[in-house]
Parts: C-alpha cells; sequence; structure tokens
C-alpha cells in the first residue's frame, strides 16, 4: 500500500494500515488538517468549503468522510457530487468559498485515490500553504466544533452546466461556426465523470453526432485513464469504424485532453496546448507560457509572432504563477493541460475541446492536416536510478559546467538548450532518481540526445 504526503494533497492507495495507505483515518485526518488551516486563515467568518469528486470506486466513501469531517469543524459544505477537476476550480469563488477539495487521483489507476487541496481562487494551494496543512495533519492540532456550531451539507448538481454556460459565453468559443462544421465526435472518457461533462459540452456547441466509448461513470476503468498512445487503441479503431471526424479523451478528473486524428492517429498530447495556442494567439496576441518538459513547439509558434515565451517549473502551481507574472493569454503543460485565464487558472479539458473545436471550425482541415500545421518535435522520457548516497545536485552541476557555451535554464533540474533541440535533468523529490527529458525532430534523434546526456552522466558518477 502506497501513501504519499505533498504540498498540494494527499493520494495514495485504498485500504492497508494506517499510514501506509489512503485509509478512512488518513482521510479524515487531512480534510481535518485542511479544515483546521481554512478556519486559521478565517477566523472571523462562517466559511465554505466545494467538494467534488472524479468516478472512482472509492470516490463516495471518500467524499462523506471529508465532507462529515468538515461539518464536525464547523464548516459548510456544497457538494457537487460526480464532478471535475475545473468545475470545482470554477465553482469556489462562484460560491464565495474559502477553498476546495477535489477527490482524484487524476490519470492514476482505480486502487488511487486523492484529495486535492485548493484556496479561495479555486487555484491549488501554494507550497507554503501546503507545508503548513502538512504540519497540522503531522500535529492533529485541530478543534472540533461543538453541537450548536456544526456545519451542514449542501448538494448542488447544477455546476456541470454552470461550468458549460461560461465556456459558451467566451468571445473565442464558436458554437456557430461548430455547428456548421457537423463534426462527428468520438469521446472516451474511461468511464469517469467527463463521461457525463464531454457530451454535454458537445450537445451545447451544436454537435450532433456524438459517439460515446467508456462514457458510462462506474469508475471501471476499462484501460489505464492515462491519455497516452499506447492506451488509446480502442478510441482509434472507433473513429476508423464510424468514420468520425475527430476523437477526444480525457483523464477521469477531466483536467488532461488528448485528441486523436481521423485516422486514428495521435495528434499528440504535446500538441492540445499547442493547437489551442496556436488559435487563441491568433486573436489575442500575448505571452505564453508552458513547463519546462513541455515542447518547444509552443516557444515556436509563440516567437514566430514576435510574442513573449516563458517555461516555468514543472507542475501547474508554478505554471500558474509564471502566467500572472508574465500576463500569459494561454499557458499550460504538455500532458495535454490547457489553462486557459480568460475563464479561470486551472487545467481544463471542457475550455481546451471548445476552443480546439473552434479552431478546426474555422481551419476547414482534417485533424491530421491541422497536425502538419505545426513544428514537428519528438520528445523522449527517460531515467537514471542512482544509489542513494549519490550528490544528485552536484552532478546535475558539472552537467550544466559542461554545457555553458549553450542556452541553460535552472529555474528546475538543469535544462539545456542546443539549437532547436533540449534536454531537460530534474531529480525526483522523494527518490535517487535523474529525469532525463529531451526533444528534437524525431524519435531516432530525442533518443540519441538523451542516450548522450545519459552516459556523459554516468561517466560523472
Amino acid at each position: 500500500m502506497t501513501l504519499i504526503k505533498s504540498i498540494s494533497g494527499i493520494r495514495g492507495t485504498i485500504g492497508g494500515t494506517v499510514g501506509e495507505g489512503l485509509t478512512p483515518v488518513d482521510s479524515v485526518k487531512f480534510a481535518a488538517a485542511y479544515g483546521t488551516w481554512l478556519k486559521k486563515r478565517n477566523s472571523s467568518n462562517k466559511i465554505k468549503v466545494v467538494i467534488g469528486r472524479d468516478a472512482r470506486l472509492s470516490g463516495e466513501m471518500i467524499s462523506q468522510l471529508v465532507c462529515q469531517t468538515l461539518v464536525g469543524l464547523g464548516i459548510d459544505v456544497i457538494d457537487l457530487g460526480l464532478s471535475t477537476t475545473p468545475t470545482v476550480e470554477v465553482a469556489v469563488p462562484m460560491e464565495n468559498a474559502a477553498g476546495g477539495i477535489i477527490l482524484t487521483a487524476s490519470h492514476n489507476p482505480k486502487q488511487w485515490n486523492a484529495l486535492k487541496l485548493l484556496n479561495e481562487k479555486g487555484e491549488f494551494i501554494s507550497a507554503e500553504d501546503g507545508a503548513s496543512v502538512l504540519e497540522l495533519a503531522e500535529t492533529e492540532s485541530f478543534d472540533f466544533a461543538e453541537v450548536d456550531h456544526l456545519g451542514t451539507v449542501r448538494k448542488d448538481e447544477s455546476y456541470m452546466q454552470k461550468h458549460i454556460d461560461l465556456i459558451l459565453n467566451l468571445p473565442l468559443v464558436d458554437s456557430a461556426a461548430i455547428r456548421s462544421a457537423n463534426f462527428h465526435v468520438v469521446v472516451d472518457a474511461v468511464n469517469s465523470s467527463g463521461g457525463l461533462f464531454v457530451p454535454a459540452l458537445l450537445k451545447s456547441l451544436g454537435v450532433s453526432k456524438i459517439t460515446e466509448l467508456y462514457c458510462d461513470p462506474t469508475g471501471h476503468f476499462p484501460h489505464n485513464p492515462e491519455p497516452l498512445p499506447e492506451h488509446l487503441t480502442d478510441l482509434s479503431e472507433k473513429i476508423i469504424s464510424v468514420k468520425a471526424d475527430i476523437g477526444i479523451t480525457v483523464d477521469p478528473d477531466v483536467d488532461r485532453l488528448a485528441i486523436v486524428c481521423e485516422d486514428g492517429s495521435m495528434f499528440g498530447e504535446e500538441y492540445t496546448l499547442v493547437a489551442v495556442s496556436d488559435y487563441v494567439l491568433t486573436h489575442t496576441p500575448g505571452p505564453t507560457v508552458s513547463n519546462l518538459s513541455s515542447t518547444r513547439a509552443l516557444r515556436d509558434i509563440t516567437e514566430s509572432r514576435g510574442l513573449k515565451y516563458s517555461a516555468s517549473a514543472v507542475g501547474e502551481v508554478n505554471v500558474v504563477t509564471k502566467m500572472k507574472e508574465t500576463g500569459a493569454v494561454i499557458g499550460g503543460e504538455g500532458n495535454g493541460g490547457v489553462i486557459y485565464p480568460a475563464l479561470h487558472y486551472g487545467r481544463d479539458s471542457l475550455v481546451g475541446i471548445a476552443l480546439f473545436l473552434s479552431f478546426l471550425a474555422h481551419k476547414k482541415l482534417p485533424v491530421s492536416k491541422l497536425r502538419n500545421t505545426f513544428p514537428t518535435y519528438v520528445i523522449s522520457k527517460n531515467k537514471i536510478e542512482l544509489t542513494p548516497e549519490i550528490d544528485v545536485d552536484l552532478i546535475l552541476e558539472k552537467v550544466a559546467n559542461k554545457y555553458a557555451s549553450e542556452e541553460i535554464d535552472t529555474t528546475d533540474g538543469v535544462k539545456i538548450y542546443i539549437g532547436k533541440e533540449w534536454v531537460h535533468l530534474r531529480k525526483s523529490n522523494t527518490e535517487p532518481i535523474i529525469r532525463i527529458y529531451a526533444e528534437s525532430f524525431s524519435e531516432e534523434a530525442s533518443n540519441n540526445l538523451a542516450n548522450k546526456i545519459i552516459k556523459e552522466i554516468r561517466s560523472l558518477i
């Protein structure tokens, strides 16, 4: 059994002994720590917290434990039930809530679940705030409410439509063009909450031909829920068999979006953000941001317009911080995470779908032809396992010194730009591992670049 406590929340496998898995006791303890932290920040006010969950088998159990723990602290709960991460993020400020909790382990398999924590803006809490919550959990410094001051639970299932309405009202979402394009869309929602939200969005956008694949929110994932090419063979086959125009897939909590072309080929999860950004920049020029491990293609399409691209440390919180610093009009992560601040600062597959289909409707191209309009890069993802006594920081410093004549970014590990190729080296925070991502113009070239760096690292050990 596994239990991982981090500044962004707590995640683990269901069952096992306390402290070694995500047991009911651990769920209550961490919810109490978060609720206590919120109360300390809002000492003079009665506070509300928004809760939502994906369709995992353990979701209802964890939800009830978390909700009633907050009630015991005197906090009122708005329970969205089956929801998505971006929907909870949208709901927090709309409810004037003090925070929110999303119960999801994102792309992890069904035995996992997690509590992901939001602040009053509906954004993930900072590292500093996360550390405070962890400290409260460790010391169990909880003060529960007396009987006359318990909180309440209000169920509210209206936020799917409220979220969709916000998307439909965005100036760059062109429902008329989407309706006229008469797209046939296949949706793979891995039997989670996207099976409710994505078809509802598509219908609201005017898409009348929708083929649903794994859209029953039972929590029984039919394949590995991470939207990677090797997990999308059923979607590819269905697109071809029904002669659809496009395939759309999301992860269980609907913050990662991947597109599959009309011929069953992969558009590429890295290129979801690139395509959406191309559309946004055409109509609203401005800065862009992605993390250091994302494709260079976003930088290319941004700088080709004379605009500024910035790279952030890996992690959604870091991307959002850099977007706010630079005034970015679009940003996100290469894992299919689109962050569109005109709606909110969070990865949102639903707004990504609406913007992508608007772009596709205007371009009047097959999806595979649209993909070919972007620079072609391929990322090779590797890691080196090291013994605990090895000084990983020193190794990264030596690599950076070796390539000092190249463009170097040390925001998060070491990233080396060699022409239009790059290598990003990051150490794991939990184990003696160096992650090595390399990008070049082909799979062979990116693998060769990665292997060259790996060989150099091994020579330094």
